[in-house]
């Protein structure tokens, strides 16, 4: 297998060969559910779908490991600003994160593993980090030595002598106030006798936020993982400490490689809720289709930035999102391209022979070595575009009168859209339901009513019947100058939205 990916802590590009020859144990940090997922998770989560999707396509068996973190500082306040209780606030966002994961179309890891049901895993450690004299008891807290890890700072790059206090912004001052070090970070923090905790051999509290994923991983990967990825941000702090409490613990490497998707920005300013240009994937599944959302993301090598455009009026309002308004066209092309394939009338398709079409005999391979490099997904969709053309240009030879495809190019075509489905997860969905989607979405958009246009073409059929084609052209220019193309058929007539 020739899969090459960048790993963050070697800064190149390296062959991707799990320890054991043909199984890759793979862990990605999943959300903390204090809130719906925004547009960063959808991209993370949508990067990691695709490798493993990879992998797996590439006959590799893959553990897939995406924790849930359902225990949080961060919960545990936006409970209380709610009035809510925290288990119950993050059990409702975490079903919703999950709901909305499907949308995208990724699929389910194949174990998702919860803090509030690792706690007796997580104590084990931080224990064994205490024994073996890497974190120390601080008036119920716990914390984690980094001046007794030597390699502390290898993964960011950082000097352990200029790192700022309480990166992780997870920490107040009191907490602050017991650390030996600066750099130091919680393993376990004491809460209030009543407070939201369990117990534990240093009293009444919570896990640190680090200390969950590395409990995690090893429980379900073993001590080394193959490969850990997570969004750029988590390098540091996060990444960064647990390497440093798994390797103090174990002695043995954390992870063989550590792969990192890059932000998402709305016009080139990182998306935060502060600059308000803040989207949950929610906010944008009533204005385009979730898999263009998908087709968005892979749009840009997943090492860059993502950065969003929008258009706003007089007001401030947010009218539109050109790019996604561009990939649902792309994703609506898509399916039309396999709905008029999959329609060619059996006769049209026959027995010949001939050179197989390059474009089409040869995506599949084209996709597989995009996505080989790097998981290059703009060359994958470069790729798909020209297998595209060839299969609308194939199904144009079929339908030309007297005009024939051939069998064995149909069946390329056929397996190419299989492999897109089974690489990038696109195009998996029954065309004529998603195209209807889009169409309705469309139409609304431009202030049209569906049941409207519907009852048009119907006076429309109608005024022909009645051989007043007069009257039938005319409802055809009405419909034509709000955008309606109507698309007349040995079934009916159709319609759909001009570009």
């Amino acid at each position: 297998m020739n899969v090459r990916l960048y790993n963050t802590l070697t800064g190149q590009k390296e062959p991707f060969e799990p320890a054991e020859a043909n199984h890759a144990r793979i862990y990605v940090c999943g959300p903390t559910v204090y809130d719906y997922a925004h547009l960063g998770h959808a991209r993370c989560y949508v990067v990691y779908d695709v490798l493993v999707r990879h992998l797996r396509a590439r006959g590799m068996r893959v553990t897939y490991v995406r924790n849930v973190t359902d225990v949080d500082d961060k919960i545990l306040k936006r409970a209380a600003e709610s009035g809510t209780e925290p288990t119950e606030l993050a059990t409702r966002f975490a079903n919703a994160y999950s709901e909305d994961m499907h949308r995208l179309g990724n699929l389910d890891p194949d174990v998702e593993p919860r803090v509030s049901t690792h706690l007796g895993d997580i104590c084990t450690l931080v224990q064994r980090l205490v024994d073996g004299g890497h974190a120390y008891v601080s008036d119920g807290d716990v914390y984690f030595s980094v001046e007794s890890f030597p390699e502390y700072g290898k993964l960011s790059h950082r000097d352990l002598g200029q790192m700022k206090l309480g990166a992780s912004d997870r920490l107040d001052e009191t907490q602050t106030a017991r650390k030996r070090h600066p750099a130091d970070f919680a393993l376990w923090k004491k809460s209030e006798t009543d407070g939201w905790g369990w117990d534990s051999p240093w009293g009444r509290g919570r896990p640190g936020w680090h200390i969950e994923c590395s409990a995690m991983s090893m429980k379900h990967l073993g001590d080394t993982l193959d490969l850990h990825g997570g969004g750029l941000d988590l390098v540091f702090p996060h990444h960064e400490n647990e390497i440093a409490q798994s390797e103090a613990a174990t002695g043995k490497p954390f992870a063989r490689c550590w792969m990192h998707n890059g932000f998402v920005e709305v016009d080139k300013e990182k998306m935060s809720k502060s600059l308000g240009n803040f989207f949950t994937a929610r906010d944008l599944f009533d204005r385009v289709e979730p898999e263009a959302i998908r087709y968005f993301m892979m749009t840009v090598h997943y090492r860059a930035p993502l950065n969003l455009d929008w258009t706003l009026d007089e007001a401030g309002n947010v009218t539109g999102f050109p790019q996604f308004e561009d990939a649902e066209r792309r994703l609506a092309y898509l399916y039309k391209t396999r709905q008029r394939l999959e329609s060619l009338p059996p006769n049209r398709v026959v027995d010949q022979d001939g050179a197989p079409v390059r474009e089409i005999a040869g995506f599949s391979k084209a996709l597989r070595e995009s996505l080989d490099d790097d998981l290059n997904m703009p060359v994958a969709l470069a790729k798909l575009a020209d297998f595209l053309k060839a299969v609308n240009e194939l199904s144009d030879q079929a339908m030309r009168k007297k005009g024939k495809a051939s069998r064995a190019a149909v069946e390329d075509a056929r397996a190419g859209f299989q492999a897109l489905e089974a690489e990038l997860g696109i195009g998996a969905e029954p065309a004529d339901q998603i195209l209807m989607r889009i169409r309705d979405r469309r139409a609304k958009a431009r202030g049209l009513d569906a049941s409207f246009i519907e009852g048009r073409i119907a006076d429309r059929t109608a005024a022909r019947k009645a051989k007043d084609f007069a009257e039938a052209d005319r409802i055809r220019e009405e419909l034509a100058a709000s955008g309606v193309e109507l698309l007349d058929g040995a079934e009916g007539t159709g319609w759909t939205i001009s570009d």
